[in-house]
């Protein structure tokens, strides 16, 4: 039985579900993972995590499908990537069975929080792992917890998918061979100034280029960029300092083998905007968010529409969100069911 929810007006934000995962790295192994209601964490004033920001995160979702079962959205790639993030911040790497066998146990003990089906709303995962323990220098912690909690989140696009407009940012998301390829806090925080810079001027958030040269888009804001070209390719940016998003990836190969595009996966320079008819920013919150225009400098450049939505942007977005909630066949190993 779902709970109590006004699912068609549900925002993106904190709600406290029954139960999260919890686990412990002592001694080099991991404990027996658990559920627990207790949604504090007690860690010592020393933990690495506060004081040098060795952590990092995921986020991923949970659907309601037609008949009332349950999809996990490739979760074994966001255990690969946490992975990454594990070994850049040298943090101990959560296996991807425990990994997606934790989603599984967190979705299952809080599906009344999960919405019905056509309602739009899913059950967003936030797994997390962060260095605690008594801790003064600058090394890797004696411990780390790793946990899952859940909240349940609506339509992100709420009366339909709307383009939004966004603004090229004179600051850098991540250095050159910073950790701008890890989905660490520490580049989110970053981006926090240079994103009420860009909303105080009425844009949805930054572009960010390159950190070498500022030639080249890297990220819209903790999005990735991609453009379907006049000659309908389906173009990406590709730079070691981008945070390789599984939603991105997933576009990269439904736009090939279901749509039958060419893929480029390369640079994507600031100045050559006029190749694309469409263009957008795809993650896991939003999925795809139509870009309308681009501020760049003195130049604002609009791509299919300020107001409506590019067929091709349209059927990638109906592709990829009818895998997700099960009404279109899915890719072998994309889907994983909870019950």
């Amino acid at each position: 039985m779902s709970k109590n929810i006004d699912w068609e007006n549900l925002g993106f934000s904190y709600i406290k579900t029954d139960y999260r995962y919890i686990a412990y790295w002592k001694n080099g192994e991991w404990s027996k993972g658990e559920l627990t209601q207790d949604n504090v964490l007690h860690i010592s004033e020393g933990s690495t995590a506060l004081h040098y920001g060795q952590q990092c995160f995921e986020g991923l979702k949970a659907y309601r499908c037609k008949d009332g079962s349950i999809n996990l959205f490739r979760p074994e790639q966001n255990a690969l990537r946490m992975q990454k993030s594990c070994q850049r911040l040298l943090m101990p790497e959560i296996p991807v069975e425990m990994f997606v066998d934790a989603c599984k146990q967190v979705v299952k003990a809080n599906k009344d929080w999960l919405g019905p089906y056509g309602s739009g709303a899913t059950l967003y995962l936030r797994p997390f792992l962060i260095g605690v323990g008594d801790n003064v220098g600058v090394s890797p912690a004696p411990e780390y917890i790793f946990s899952i909690f859940c909240c349940p989140v609506g339509a992100y696009f709420k009366g339909g998918m709307k383009p939004t407009n966004f603004i090229v940012s004179d600051y850098d998301r991540a250095a050159p061979q910073g950790t701008g390829a890890a989905k660490v806090g520490g580049n989110y925080a970053a981006s926090l100034y240079p994103g009420k810079m860009a909303k105080a001027r009425n844009f949805a958030d930054c572009i960010y280029l390159d950190p070498a040269k500022h030639t080249k888009i890297e990220e819209v804001g903790s999005a990735n960029f991609f453009g379907i070209t006049k000659d309908n390719k389906f173009v990406t940016p590709l730079s070691p300092s981008i945070l390789p998003s599984i939603t991105k990836y997933s576009l990269l190969y439904l736009a090939k083998e279901r749509l039958g595009m060419d893929v480029v996966e390369g640079d994507v320079y600031i100045d050559q905007l006029d190749q694309f008819k469409e263009a957008g920013a795809c993650g896991t919150a939003a999925v795809i968010t139509p870009i309308g225009g681009i501020q760049y400098g003195d130049n604002f450049h609009v791509f299919y529409s300020e107001t409506e939505v590019g067929e091709v942007t349209t059927k990638l977005y109906n592709e990829l969100v009818g895998i997700q909630f099960g009404d279109v066949e899915a890719p072998e190993g994309w889907i994983v069911k909870v019950e």
